[in-house]
């Protein structure tokens, strides 16, 4: 049986509890670091470095997909002025849960889910709807956890603390940092 799940991975904070749920549910996770929309490119290269450390340390793959974060700008144009958990958070979802899902594909994995359900900031229902619209394009199943539930935050947050990992304070866009 192959349990190999895709999680799309935004940094080593929100992976933490995931990674630990979904082998705790027989899955085996394989990291996937696909975020054109963290800016400054110093930040997303900390965030990188520091969910690397952590799969070496846990011995997970670690997926590292091509950034084109022009083409990211193309996806949210036009919404950059919406207000945070608005249009463009939205369509920046629906931007990186598209490429999971073809790289779930592309690998031939049956799996993927995303560790964007870990925060208490983001409305796992939209996420779910966008996630399972590909899964059946792609014939794919999404495994829609909700990671934030029984106090998946409190976990992935204790984690991280007992981890010493690099906590950012904003969610990773330039249009979110001042909000």
């Amino acid at each position: 049986m192959n349990n190999k799940v895709l999680l799309h991975a935004c940094c080593a904070v929100c992976s933490a509890y995931p990674i630990e749920k979904l082998k705790e549910l027989e899955y085996e996770p394989v990291l996937y670091f696909f975020n054109p929309n963290i800016y400054p490119p110093e930040e997303l290269k900390r965030r990188y470095e520091e969910l690397k450390k952590y799969a070496d340390k846990k011995n997970i793959e670690l997926i590292l997909e091509k950034h084109d974060i022009e083409s990211w700008y193309n996806a949210i144009a036009g919404l950059e002025n919406e207000p945070e958990r608005g249009r463009r958070c939205h369509r920046c979802f629906e931007y990186r849960l598209l490429y999971t899902a073809l790289k779930a594909f592309q690998l031939e994995y049956k799996y993927f889910t995303t560790t964007l359900t870990v925060s208490p900031h983001k409305q796992s229902k939209v996420i779910f709807d966008i996630a399972k619209q590909l899964a059946d394009k792609y014939e794919l199943t999404f495994l829609d956890i909700d990671f934030k539930k029984e106090n998946g935050f409190l976990k992935t947050m204790q984690i991280a603390k007992t981890e010493n990992f690099y906590r950012q304070n904003y969610c990773g866009c330039e249009f979110s940092m001042f909000k």
